[in-house]
């Protein structure tokens, strides 16, 4: 079981390639994922509002699945919390509150402002971009790390896709702290 939790914040799950990621490294037990209902009703209803080529039924099994890929991921009980938190922006006290409930270490956003640190070293809580996060998963661990890439680049079929243009889609999608440390380890993803 892996030793450090993080709540997955809606901005990030929003981007599927971020989100598929994040699910395989969390189903290797290199961390542990959690997030709540509330975030999961945030990134899916921002993505049908932005992309009116996806459907709710997709997101909605998209949600079972990530559910089922990743037990016991659903932070539940945290609202009675919301209510005493202070943040920048009083929308993100609900991943706040979430974290603190299910004791986690890191809230991965790609919004760190919104969560400054002054606030949240009284809950012993760290902020992390994606990309920051993900290249601690790197150093924590390169081999499990760099099987869950594999995994990851295995699984897009459509167009499938070598290592160099998958790597430059992961710089598209704000990741090159990631992407310097997989070059690293190429012949591995």
């Amino acid at each position: 079981m892996a030793n450090f939790t993080a709540v997955i914040d809606s901005c990030v799950l929003y981007s599927a390639t971020l989100r598929d990621v994040l699910l395989r490294a969390a189903s290797t037990d290199l961390f542990r994922a959690r997030w709540s209902d509330a975030i999961n009703q945030e990134w899916t209803s921002s993505l049908l509002e932005n992309r009116t080529d996806i459907k709710l039924a997709d997101l909605k099994r998209t949600v079972e699945l990530m559910s089922r890929a990743v037990p016991d991921c659903l932070v539940t009980h945290y609202e009675p919390l919301i209510d005493s938190l202070k943040l920048p922006d009083p929308g993100d006290r609900h991943v706040l509150a979430a974290a603190i409930r299910c004791d986690a270490d890191v809230i991965v956003t790609n919004n760190i402002k919104d969560f400054p640190k002054t606030v949240l070293s009284q809950y012993q809580i760290e902020v992390q971009a994606p990309d920051v996060f993900l290249g601690h998963l790197f150093d924590l661990d390169k081999i499990a790390f760099s099987e869950t890439i594999k995994d990851h680049r295995a699984s897009l079929r459509n167009p499938k896709m070598d290592v160099e243009t998958f790597l430059q889609m992961y710089l598209s999608n704000g990741l090159p702290i990631t992407v310097s440390k997989l070059e690293t380890v190429k012949e591995l993803i």
